[in-house]
């Protein structure tokens, strides 16, 4: 079975309906705790030093950031509404943050500004033309200062492929209900989405197409990318118990030095 899916599906799919149907895995503020919480153990932050949160979304890594103290965090995402989102969060908790709207592989900001990059809650893997995500990491590296540090965050392709299930569902709120259908073609993942209002009916009816990662890959796309002292950390997840979470049940953590 291959499922039609438009390439350009990543530009519209991340709005406030995402902000339902994946609001167990993101919009879950113990989650943001513990994924900060691994992040700060394994990356050099300190305070006073830049962090840019690309493909940040909503916000929800740098707005926990700067509640530990961290001195700054640019969120670039290329969704308007999600960092709408963060801007209205970040004056409710009264954080200060920085938001950019912005394709990530050319972000526009100037070279070696930041101390840090993350890119979390698997956000490669999106983009149909072979070598986008290795332009997302160079863009990456290209505003990291020398010796800063990339850190990514993507699905573990192997554990996607032992556990996965071609059908699932699951009840978002009292009334919205998302049920995916999935294919799996080598390294790749599409899926239907439907999201369904008890009351409404019919709100999305959308498919997506996502690239997976292997820890041998993901590390060979960070050393090909021009980072150094590469580690892959695998079976990294914040469930306390079993369920279909889709991409986001168990995943891989890279890191990657900037000479």
């Amino acid at each position: 079975m291959t499922m039609k899916v438009d390439p350009d599906w990543w530009k519209t799919m991340f709005d406030e309906v995402y902000l339902l149907t994946d609001a167990r895995s993101v919009c879950d503020d113990r989650i943001t705790r513990q994924e900060i919480d691994i992040l700060c153990e394994i990356l050099p932050i300190s305070p006073g030093q830049r962090i840019l949160d690309l493909c940040g979304g909503h916000g929800r890594h740098s707005l926990e950031l700067r509640a530990r103290g961290t001195a700054e965090c640019v969120v670039v995402d290329y969704s308007a509404g999600l960092l709408a989102k963060a801007m209205a969060t970040a004056r409710e908790r009264n954080l200060k943050i920085s938001c950019i709207q912005s394709d990530a592989r050319s972000i526009g900001l100037p070279d070696h500004c930041f101390d840090h990059v993350v890119i979390l809650g698997n956000s490669l893997g999106y983009l149909p033309e072979p070598d986008a995500d290795r332009a997302i990491l160079e863009e990456a590296r290209r505003v990291l200062r020398p010796g800063g540090w990339l850190l990514v965050d993507v699905a573990d392709g192997s554990k996607v492929k032992q556990a996965f299930r071609p059908k699932a569902w699951h009840e978002a709120t009292a009334d919205i209900v998302v049920c995916r259908e999935r294919v799996l073609e080598g390294d790749t993942m599409c899926a239907r989405e439907m999201v369904l209002s008890k009351g409404k009916g019919l709100i999305r009816d959308r498919t997506y197409c996502i690239r997976l990662y292997h820890a041998e890959t993901l590390k060979a796309l960070l050393e090909k990318t021009g980072f150094r002292d590469v580690r892959v950390h695998g079976d990294f997840s914040t469930r306390r118990s079993g369920g279909d979470y889709g991409l986001m049940n168990t995943r891989l953590i890279a890191v990657g030095r900037k000479d």
